[in-house]
């Protein structure tokens, strides 16, 4: 493990380390992820097309636990 220095505004610091605190992660799991993730998106690139690559990652995938809860609550209720 090696040690990196990074100079940043206070104001953004304060906005990284409550980011991470609310997704359970330290400052530097978060900038390791997010160095992981730059490295592997060149590699998936190189593999779209041009307008596929501009699109990637514009949309969130959403989160479908709500969506099947009510679901599965909406047959309950009709059939039992």
């Amino acid at each position: 493990m090696q040690k990196l220095t990074l100079r940043m505004e206070p104001e953004q610091v304060q906005k990284a380390k409550a980011y991470a605190a609310h997704h359970g992660k330290s400052l530097s799991q978060l900038v390791a992820d997010y160095f992981d993730s730059l490295t592997s998106a060149e590699s998936d690139n190189e593999t779209l097309p041009p307008l596929t690559q501009k699109l990637k990652g514009a949309l969130r995938s959403p989160d479908t636990t709500d969506d099947e809860n009510a679901y599965k609550k909406h047959l309950e209720d009709k059939y039992l």
